[in-house]
């Protein structure tokens, strides 16, 4: 294993602090593992907390301040953060106007942030609401979930539900704006190696050179199926067409296309790949109106990407392009 830390057991704890010296606008409680927008609370408005496990930076630290989420809740590699971390960020980002947790659907996750707005509710009576992410088309269940996965489409839900609630629309259409997003997202994604945990040292499953996984995780869950590498063109067949037969997305206004790279693919071939991607829509008759590239929720030092695509409205739209401002993605401001 070789890996720019120290002591596999305190990555975490490092890594927060290189965040808060990397970005003194947002504030860091490294006791609870929480970052939180430099001005939160921002009263009369929706807060937005999301989180999970680590490794899938910049998801989600990397997305927290103006236009995207409030808070972020950072757990161990690969699982879920305890309850006491999100009640703590839940707190931090109660303006008054309630919370909306945006949640994947991996069996930890849901159980605690569950559990902690629960415990919110009953100390503050704070209305957090909960929204719960599953756009994965590659399994129903896996060893972490019941049912889809969440992936891809929770970064675009934290940009669109960030911005519906920093134009201060109310608690029930913030959520209503996240459910819609992740009904309308569907993923698939590939693996060309295994991620190497820091804490095992060793790689989480074996892919011998000149195969691949298609349909993982983003924990290194096994795929739909193992097979020989292929070229770009028809990797991206195996991602597209299981997304474009899992939902219309013919008619409206065209998708948001999301190539995803895993952590250790260049962005090179991530472009290959939205070449190939945005080929087989055109042939599909599916108007690119929006996208994205580039590695937003990553497996570690995983090789490989998913492809997210999403259908677009015009509010969906202009909420995408409004002005956000994180670490991780800026526009407008």
């Amino acid at each position: 294993m070789k890996k720019l830390i120290n002591d596999p057991a305190n990555v975490i704890s490092d890594a927060l602090l290189g965040f808060a010296a990397a970005h003194p606008e947002l504030r860091v409680d490294h006791e609870n593992r929480i970052v939180v927008r430099g001005d939160a609370p921002v009263q009369g408005k929706v807060g937005l907390v999301s989180g999970g496990g680590s490794g899938h930076e910049p998801l989600h630290a990397g997305f927290v301040g103006p236009g995207m989420l409030d808070a972020a809740c950072a757990g161990e590699i690969f699982t879920s953060p305890v309850p006491d971390q999100m009640v703590a960020a839940t707190r931090a980002v109660d303006g008054g106007a309630g919370v909306v947790h945006i949640v994947k659907n991996y069996t930890g996750d849901v159980m605690n942030f569950e559990l902690a707005a629960e415990m919110v509710e009953a100390d503050s009576g704070t209305q957090v609401v909960a929204v719960v992410i599953d756009d994965d088309v590659a399994v129903q269940d896996s060893l972490y979930t019941a049912g889809r996965r969440g992936v891809g489409a929770t970064v675009l839900v934290e940009k669109i539900a960030g911005a519906a609630a920093e134009q201060g629309r109310p608690l029930d259409q913030v959520a209503e704006v996240a459910r819609k997003v992740n009904a309308y997202s569907r993923s698939m994604g590939l693996a060309l190696t295994s991620c190497t945990v820091p804490a095992a040292g060793k790689p989480t499953f074996d892919l011998p050179e000149g195969e691949m996984e298609v349909g993982i995780g983003i924990h290194g869950e096994p795929g739909r199926r193992r097979v020989p590498v292929a070229p770009a063109d028809e990797i991206a067949e195996m991602l597209v067409a299981p997304i474009l037969s899992d939902l219309d997305f013919t008619g409206g206004d065209g998708v948001i296309a999301f190539v995803n790279g895993m952590g250790a693919t260049p962005l090179i071939e991530l472009y290959v790949m939205f070449n190939e991607v945005s080929r087989l829509l055109t042939k599909a008759g599916i108007p690119v109106a929006r996208s994205l590239v580039g590695p937003y929720i990553t497996s570690l030092d995983m090789a490989g990407c998913s492809v997210t695509l999403m259908k677009a409205d015009d509010d969906l739209l202009r909420l995408w392009d409004a002005p956000v401002r994180t670490p991780a993605l800026r526009r407008g401001v």
